[in-house]
C-alpha cells in the first residue's frame, strides 16, 4: 500500500487537516462535519476531526476514523 493510494486518507495525522476540516467516510460516504459535529455518538458542533474520541466509528457503516478521507475544497 502506497502514500499516493491512500494520500487523501486522515490515517490518524492531525497534521494533515484543520479544525473546520470535512472528511467523508471511504465505505459509505458519510460526511463528518465539524460544524454539525455527530448527534449519533452526542459530539457538540465545533468539534474537530482530530479532537474526536478514539473509540468514535462512522455514525452510518461504523467504521474506523483512520479509514476517513479529506473533503477537497476544506
Amino acid at each position: 500500500m502506497n502514500e499516493h493510494f491512500f494520500g487523501g486518507s486522515y490515517g490518524g495525522d492531525a497534521s494533515k487537516i484543520g479544525p473546520k476540516t470535512r472528511l467523508e467516510c471511504k465505505i459509505c460516504w458519510h460526511i463528518y462535519d465539524p460544524e454539525e459535529g455527530d448527534a449519533y455518538w452526542q459530539i457538540p458542533p465545533g468539534t474537530p476531526f482530530s479532537e474526536l474520541p478514539d473509540h468514535w466509528t462512522c455514525p452510518e457503516c461504523d467504521s474506523a476514523k483512520s479509514g476517513f478521507m479529506v473533503v477537497e475544497g476544506n
